[in-house]
């Protein structure tokens, strides 16, 4: 059977633009959300979200390629560019070998609002410019960075909501193992700016802490309020073992085991039944027990009922091991279609520095949490085997473990 590593990573969060940055922020339990000022005046219930940098690409990136790429896309790029670098991918290597992607995002809101407004006030759409189109698809972001990057194995965009950038990894890696790739580019995107954000804030999913923004994200504690939405981009290079080191590439971690499932209940209402089908899957998928896992970043946004349910289907198999336990989104707010990829990138770097990031602002469990072995503050921990769960609106619901090498 063919085995899938990771040669190479690339972040670009609210936490952090680049890996270093990301791990020192992990380690210091440091949160990045805090208030954007015009997202009251535009109408918003809450006002809070991870504050993310637009990166600046002139004299970086030719205009003929940077014009098609959406914010999201931007993002993406500047992960890329950090993991192909850390996977020893260079120009040549692209131009001469067959790399596939597959990354989870949604359509840019931006982009589409942006040309509507422009044809509404104009009466001319020959003056929204070409970029636009590329821009708003739903495959953006593939689309520019198979363009940007030269990639000629499988194309394809994955949206399953907030676990988009999971499945993106748990497909890379079975096509990598059923022989289909030898190298995937993997990742999830997520733009942050306001127009892509109000339908959210509309169904009240947003925390209103606004007077303590870095409190305001506090996956698992009693007094949670809602989510924070986040954003920015994570890039995971998925490679073949035996082609990995065939090259001399820097092996990361290996990707053992990918689990998922369907709710197919209510559209927006977790369920703690589809949360153990996908992680029993897997266990299954990696040949282990539950007691083989040494850590789980869970999917954990901050909702009283998302948080319930996975706390119910964590204490189910993994009370009685008390298995360590935080959510990373306690510091980056729910990072969305990105989410599934960057926590994948946060446990490697947990994993390659030996500690376990904390669950900041976890003061009181409720009934549900109370069984859990949350992790409030920075702990020194080896980890060998890790678990990072993300699910999503419509009841997807994916599972990834990975092993260190």
């Amino acid at each position: 059977m063919r085995r899938v590593v990771v040669t190479g990573m690339g972040i670009y969060s609210c936490i952090g633009k680049n890996i270093d940055d990301v791990a020192k922020s992990l380690y210091e339990g440091r949160s990045g959300i805090g208030v954007e000022v015009e997202r009251t005046e535009y109408g918003y219930r809450s006002p809070l979200t991870g504050i993310v940098e637009r990166p600046q690409l002139k004299g970086v990136l030719d205009r003929r390629l940077r014009i098609g790429l959406a914010e999201e896309g931007e993002y993406a790029y500047m992960a890329t560019l950090e993991a192909f670098k850390g996977a020893k991918i260079d120009a040549d290597y692209l131009e001469n070998n067959e790399i596939g992607i597959f990354y989870g995002n949604d359509s840019s809101a931006k982009a589409v609002i942006e040309a509507n407004n422009i044809a509404m006030e104009k009466h001319d759409t020959s003056l929204i410019g070409s970029g636009a189109i590329f821009q708003s698809m739903n495959s953006t972001v593939t689309m520019n960075l198979s363009t940007i990057f030269k990639l000629r194995g499988v194309n394809m965009t994955i949206s399953a909501a907030c676990a988009s950038g999971s499945h993106s990894i748990g497909l890379g890696y079975l096509f990598i193992k059923q022989g289909l790739q030898d190298v995937v580019l993997c990742g999830g995107a997520q733009e942050t700016n306001l127009y892509s954000m109000g339908s959210f804030d509309a169904l009240g999913a947003f925390s209103v802490r606004i007077a303590e923004p870095q409190k305001a994200s506090r996956p698992f504690d009693k007094s949670r309020d809602g989510l924070v939405p986040s954003g920015g981009a994570a890039s995971l290079i998925l490679e073949e073992y035996e082609h990995a080191k065939a090259r001399g590439a820097n092996i990361l971690a290996e990707v053992v085991g990918y689990g998922f499932s369907s709710n197919g209940l209510n559209i927006s209402q977790p369920s703690a039944e589809g949360c153990i089908t996908a992680i029993n899957r897997a266990l299954k998928d990696a040949s282990m027990k539950a007691d083989n896992i040494d850590y789980i970043n869970a999917h954990a946004t901050s909702t009283p009922q998302g948080d319930a349910a996975e706390a119910v289907a964590l204490d189910t198999i993994f009370a009685s091991h008390k298995t360590p336990i935080s959510s990373t989104k306690s510091m980056t707010g729910h990072e969305c279609w990105m989410a599934g990829a960057s926590e994948i990138v946060y446990s490697i770097l947990m994993m390659k520095n030996d500690f376990i990031a904390p669950n900041i602002n976890f003061e009181s469990p409720d009934e549900y949490s109370e069984n859990l072995n949350i992790i409030p503050s920075t702990c020194s921990r080896k980890l060998d085997v890790i678990l990072s769960n993300s699910f999503g609106f419509g009841g997807t619901n994916s599972a990834l473990i990975i092993k260190k090498m």
